[in-house]
């Protein structure tokens, strides 16, 4: 990424609101390939599936994908969304967790939160999540809502809201395409809402953190080597291994 990979729009609508959304990052052959992936490591692990991060009620889970396929370590070179992270964190930064997550039928509903909590007396923003959608999001299906400008809030839904699985009335619903990554401060009120079809809405999340953040599992410490050897050094340096 170079300081001009954002325009000025981008970068301004990422200021402004605390997220980016971003169309057709994944073509049709990578989002298969993806998707093929996600079925696989499903079957192999079972009732493991999902054990390196914390459980969520109604959503299946995987954890630690960029050891678990050439096909997730693609997402490191996605200019694009590099350089939000980027311009979020304003430092360097490091891959803080890779993981799946798909709403089940009826479920998927969660109050809204912030991925890292209120805002430090630094002001300074510690995370920067993304949404890398494998399905089409839509209002029936559990797309992500967001509330516009609450990274800056200082506060947090919990603190702001009677309820905070109740809509917000600024809240934003991403309704997009598979393919798309949405870019958004760790501090922006989110949360997945219910999925009111047949199918899981699937979705594969990737989080970067300021490089004195805790990564949500220690990467470094049981990266397979065959996986290590295939990292350019830049590579290795954003997922601090």
């Amino acid at each position: 990424m170079t300081d001009d990979t954002l325009s000025a729009e981008e970068r301004d609508t990422l200021d402004a609101n605390g997220f980016l959304v971003l169309p057709e990052v994944l073509d049709d052959a990578w989002l298969a390939e993806l998707r093929e992936r996600i079925a696989e490591l499903q079957e192999l692990e079972g009732r493991d599936a999902g054990k390196e991060v914390p459980k969520q009620q109604g959503v299946d889970l995987l954890g630690d994908l960029f050891d678990k396929g050439e096909v997730f370590l693609r997402m490191l070179r996605v200019p694009k969304v590099l350089a939000a992270a980027q311009h979020v964190l304003q430092v360097d930064l490091k891959v803080c967790a890779n993981n799946f997550r798909a709403a089940r039928p009826g479920e998927g509903n969660q109050e809204l939160h912030s991925d890292y909590g209120a805002l430090r007396e630094d002001g300074a923003f510690k995370l920067c999540n993304s949404i890398w959608l494998l399905d089409d999001f839509t209002p029936e299906n559990g797309a992500t809502r967001l509330v516009p400008g609450s990274h800056r809030a200082g506060g947090l839904p919990a603190e702001a809201m009677d309820d905070p699985a109740a809509s917000h009335p600024d809240e934003i619903v991403v309704t997009a395409k598979a393919g798309t990554v949405v870019v958004f401060n760790g501090h922006t009120w989110h949360g997945g809402t219910q999925n009111r079809t047949s199918v899981p809405r699937r979705a594969i999340t990737l989080a970067y953190a300021r490089r004195d953040e805790k990564q949500q599992y220690d990467l470094a410490a049981h990266i397979r080597p065959d996986v290590y050897e295939r990292l350019s050094p830049a590579e290795r340096f954003l997922l601090a291994v």
